[in-house]
């Protein structure tokens, strides 16, 4: 059944995400298109939990290349990450907003990308069970039918509870279902439980769900984190396009971390058609300041190095991965002096509690773990 619905949703993802690619590569010549992992909300389509959304929502990239001839085009793929490797490889971005395990398989692949700035990290993934489940533990899953959207940066973070708790994916009956569809089959019961993100805040209070894991330690191992790439010939290409980019994501990054404007940042964010409810519980126990930070700090390398190891070990990737030279910190160092913000950001250990000795852009890649 896992592996059908995968088929399907492959085939549902290709349709939705790259048609509108296919329509408009190559009929202008001097575009700047950029994918966001994301089926996305609201009119017009745009999302929430990024300083990235924050530059969609306020056109702050269309301000930035005004006048430049060059015209920004926004996609959004219902097939998240997976399905944004698939146009990445076939030249139809030329920058990408996805998670931390998807990014590692397409550098397994071979694809020629280079990760310029975090863009949201620290994001829970929660597990939520139909309302008046027997469910009450992650250990009571063994055997039970249990959504959850493989391939994509939450993928491992399950993997990762189920360990802790004694279980393997091969414990569960899983079903490979994407955000809505996931949602759609907890509320219907036809699925016994569900890993995903805020939006089973939803569910839960529209009482149709419990969320009965919610990281309430803030464990750093079952956290993803995203970042933005670039394909490789499009920086080397056009690397003044690259700074202009890191720029403006740089100037709403501090926009959303300044405390004032916390219930701004959550106002906008609520354009996707997210409740604010829901926001407001997934950033609960999370600083804004903390998850915008576009830092490439140590924390950063190691959780990135950690998904590359463990998809390895759990051969979701043939081929290891290295973050030697894949991070390319130039264009946000650049920024970063430039508007005075060298300081401005935290730059965490790898165990991302304790602040960093050392700069973000000055720091060894730490190891796995």
């Amino acid at each position: 059944m896992a592996k059908s619905n995968f088929r399907f949703n492959r085939s549902r993802q290709a349709v939705f995400g790259l048609l509108g690619l296919c329509l408009t590569a190559g009929a202008q010549a001097d575009v700047l298109r950029i994918g966001v992992a994301s089926a996305g909300g609201g009119d017009p389509i745009t999302f929430g939990g990024s300083p990235l959304s924050v530059v969609r929502n306020q056109q702050l990239l269309e301000k930035a290349f005004a006048g430049t001839g060059t015209e920004v085009q926004w996609f959004f793929f219902k097939g998240a990450g997976p399905a944004i490797n698939e146009a990445l490889s076939n030249q139809q971005l030329d920058f990408a907003y996805e998670g931390d395990l998807p990014q590692v398989v397409a550098r397994s692949n071979g694809l020629d990308t280079k990760l310029l700035a975090a863009i949201g990290v620290r994001s829970n993934v929660y597990l939520a069970v139909p309302k008046g489940s027997d469910i009450k533990t992650i250990e009571d899953l063994k055997g039970k039918k249990v959504a959850l959207f493989r391939g994509t940066n939450a993928h491992l973070v399950a993997i990762n509870l189920l360990a802790a708790h004694g279980l393997t994916e091969r414990d569960l009956k899983v079903i490979n279902l994407d955000a809505g569809s996931s949602q759609a089959a907890l509320a219907s019961k036809g699925v016994d439980a569900a890993f995903g993100g805020r939006e089973l805040f939803k569910l839960r209070d529209e009482g149709l769900a419990d969320v009965i894991y919610d990281n309430p330690q803030g464990d750093v191992r079952y956290t993803r984190q995203l970042a933005l790439v670039v394909r490789g010939p499009y920086e080397k290409e056009h690397p003044e396009n690259v700074q202009k980019v890191v720029d403006t994501l740089v100037d709403a990054a501090k926009w959303e971390s300044e405390p004032a404007n916390r219930d701004a940042v959550l106002a906008e964010w609520t354009k996707a058609n997210e409740p604010l409810a829901s926001l407001k519980a997934d950033f609960a126990h999370v600083s804004l300041r903390d998850s915008a930070s576009p830092l490439i700090d140590p924390f950063l390398r190691t959780r990135y190095q950690a998904v590359a190891d463990q998809a390895k070990e759990e051969k979701l990737i043939r081929r290891p991965v290295s973050i030697d030279g894949w991070f390319d910190a130039r264009y946000l160092d650049t920024a970063l002096k430039a508007k005075g913000l060298e300081n401005y950001w935290t730059p965490y250990a790898p165990d991302g509690k304790q602040p960093a000795n050392s700069t973000a852009s000055a720091t060894p890649v730490a190891s796995g773990g």
